[in-house]
């Protein structure tokens, strides 16, 4: 099943880092369709965002017009690049708009994501656009305040592997993070998996909803690979064969230290080559919150790689 990936973009280097990301990660055997979107920051008034796209655009200033060209200008070069890369163009449909609410460019990402249908948002991360009016740090801050309903993927720096990390606690946010990679990556190859554990996960583990549990994967199928004494890797272990996923490669780590769950994930990180970590993320109404959280502190302590956040 074809994979629609809404790719936010800005003309920046951070935007630079997605397209090298996308092109390494499906460029070769990846079933996927992009919409590429740079929503452009303008200066008029709220009052506008009811006219159409032609009206705004002629009460535009001459140097908001200019941003708006180059804008579009980027977003070409950047399908070349990805076409050059082994997209074929019928994967690719792409529009530069203008920001409908003044400066709320996330909140436009935001309506983008609800009425598009799409399987993950990407985005980039640190850095001013050249177009001088989506700063994806703040955006990105603020998509993550305002979205859970969709697979959030942030791409930092230069990621060059293709291997995953998978953190698994047995928890229901894990399982759903590794049902998401095991429907994106479907049908691909030469891609490796590690699910890791800590220890530091044991401790005062909050008992999971097993009805909510039976509600997504049914109540066989949960009494038949979640009861068993190595459920927290097997569970994730055959959602993923259940796909089609070679098994031979995917692997399990499980780090005893337990000092604390985030540490343990950054130093297994920084002690092997991934390019890509998946994490299940807290709801705005769990008590921690997601800037409290061990996704949280993993998203904004690392370098050169890709954060998939799953509600």
């Amino acid at each position: 099943m074809q994979k629609k990936i809404l790719v936010a973009v800005d003309g920046s280097y951070c935007s630079l880092n997605e397209i090298n990301y996308l092109s390494r990660l499906f460029g070769v055997d990846g079933d996927v369709a992009l919409h590429m979107l740079c929503i452009v920051s303008c200066s008029l008034p709220p009052s506008t965002q009811w006219l159409d796209d032609g009206d705004r655009m002629n009460m535009l200033s001459d140097d908001a017009r200019r941003k708006f060209r180059l804008a579009e200008k980027h977003l070409r070069e950047e399908i070349n690049f990805l076409t050059r890369n082994g997209f074929k163009e019928e994967m690719i449909t792409s529009a530069v708009q203008l920001a409908r609410t003044g400066v709320g460019v996330a909140n436009d990402l935001v309506a983008e994501m609800h009425k598009g249908q799409y399987d993950a948002l990407l985005m980039g991360r640190r850095g001013l656009g050249r177009l001088q009016g989506l700063v994806m740090g703040s955006v990105t801050t603020e998509v993550l305040e305002k979205c859970f309903s969709l697979p959030i993927w942030i791409v930092d720096g230069e990621v060059t592997s293709r291997n995953f990390l998978v953190p698994v606690d047995g928890s229901r946010r894990s399982l759903r993070a590794v049902d998401h990679l095991a429907f994106v990556l479907e049908g691909m190859h030469d891609v490796e998996i590690t699910l890791f554990h800590s220890a530091a996960w044991l401790k005062e583990k909050k008992k999971e909803d097993v009805e909510k549990l039976h509600e997504i994967w049914g109540k066989q199928w949960c009494e038949e690979h979640l009861s068993r004494p190595d459920a927290i890797f097997h569970g994730p272990e055959q959602i993923l064969r259940e796909s089609g996923f070679n098994m031979d490669n995917v692997s399990r780590a499980d780090v005893g230290r337990g000092v604390e769950a985030a540490l343990d994930i950054m130093f297994q990180l920084r002690n092997e080559k991934y390019g890509t970590i998946v994490m299940g993320r807290r709801g705005p109404d769990e008590p921690t919150g997601f800037f409290g959280g061990v996704s949280a502190r993993v998203l904004w302590t690392v370098n050169d790689l890709a954060v998939w956040l799953v509600n």
